[in-house]
């Protein structure tokens, strides 16, 4: 299958092991964003994938596309203007102390990017799937204008899309709110993602969701898909995940699936020791749309999905980096962690 992800991918900064920022004068530099996080995933389960930005030409961006180049990611279609790779910075917590993110990405090269500086029919000639965020329109005006470009050219095409709702507080800045920009974008959706903050956030759904207090209730995230559907019926699946956050280390995970005609539940992972959780939600995505593109059975897909996300959390840095063997020994109830010999 031939993808195509937009989004931006930038410079994470992240304080050594559980130190909060700057305690020590050290900080480890990787790459690291949403969009781009989901290519790499597809690109390790064997597809043919595009990720398309806009980074300058200078040394960081040449630095940038020799990782996707090297995690077999086809960056061909990315636009060299503007002047700088936006930065976020990170701590992971412990315990009972949360992790945190903080952003420096304004006037990325990609927030700066104007309608009509990507051919995208070109872009699109030939491809089958094309997933976005709601990170990429929460960045900038213009960033929102050519989400709506790429999505339009994409559905007058015929392609498969994936929309991922995540909400970011903390970039919504230029004036319009989340719901006002992501009720119409979704509009495009043929599958939708998120969590229920998500949900609730950028599409203004109400649920009676907290991930804080314990057990969550199957029967609220039942009723919340269908909200979201009958909302939007464009949409042929509806995924929300589920985490139980018992503390920064310790989490349950599993996620839900609606079609039109079905409702389900997948398996649970109850994960101590969390490595690192920053691209749990897009190996999600990665998984999912691998899942229905290969087995072309809902379950088996929603399973598949939970079980790469489930492997993410092991793995330090953005990206996920288990092949579809690795997730279907997981499935298949091999989970104890053994050395392979």
């Amino acid at each position: 299958m031939k993808v195509v992800t937009f989004g931006e991918i930038m410079i994470r900064l992240s304080a050594p092991d559980r130190e909060k920022l700057f305690q020590s004068p050290y900080l480890r530099v990787i790459f690291g964003g949403g969009e781009a996080n989901v290519a790499i995933s597809l690109a390790n389960f064997g597809h043919d994938v595009s990720f398309v930005t806009a980074l300058p030409q200078n040394d960081i961006g040449d630095a940038v596309i020799a990782e996707l180049r090297k995690m077999n990611v086809d960056t061909s279609k990315i636009i060299r203007q503007g002047k700088r790779v936006g930065i976020y910075f990170t701590e992971t917590g412990a315990n009972q102390r949360p992790s945190k993110v903080f952003y420096d990405r304004a006037h990325s090269s990609i927030s700066e990017a104007k309608s009509g500086d990507f051919k995208w029919k070109e872009i699109f000639n030939g491809v089958d799937w094309f997933h976005v965020t709601g990170i990429t329109p929460a960045i900038s005006e213009s960033a929102a204008e050519l989400t709506f470009e790429a999505l339009k050219t994409a559905k007058d095409m015929g392609v498969k899309i994936s929309i991922d709702f995540n909400y970011r507080s903390k970039l919504w800045k230029y004036g319009k709110s989340a719901v006002e920009v992501m009720s119409e974008i979704v509009k495009y959706a043929d599958i939708g993602i998120g969590n229920e903050e998500d949900c609730q956030k950028s599409l203004g759904i109400k649920a009676n969701i907290d991930v804080k207090k314990g057990k969550l209730d199957e029967k609220i995230y039942e009723e919340l898909t269908e909200k979201v559907m009958e909302i939007y019926p464009n949409l042929e699946k509806m995924a929300i995940t589920m985490r139980e956050s018992f503390s920064a280390d310790y989490n349950g995970w599993s996620a839900v699936l609606r079609s039109k005609d079905r409702f389900i539940v997948g398996n649970k992972y109850e994960i101590k020791d969390i490595v690192d959780r920053i691209g749990g939600g897009d190996s999600f995505s990665a998984g999912l749309i691998h899942g229905l593109d290969k087995f072309r059975d809902d379950e088996k897909a929603l399973n598949f999905a939970i079980a790469a996300s489930c492997l993410k959390h092991s793995i330090p840095g953005d990206f996920n980096r288990v092949k579809e063997s690795e997730v279907l020994n997981l499935m298949e109830g091999d989970a104890s962690g053994r050395v392979q010999r």
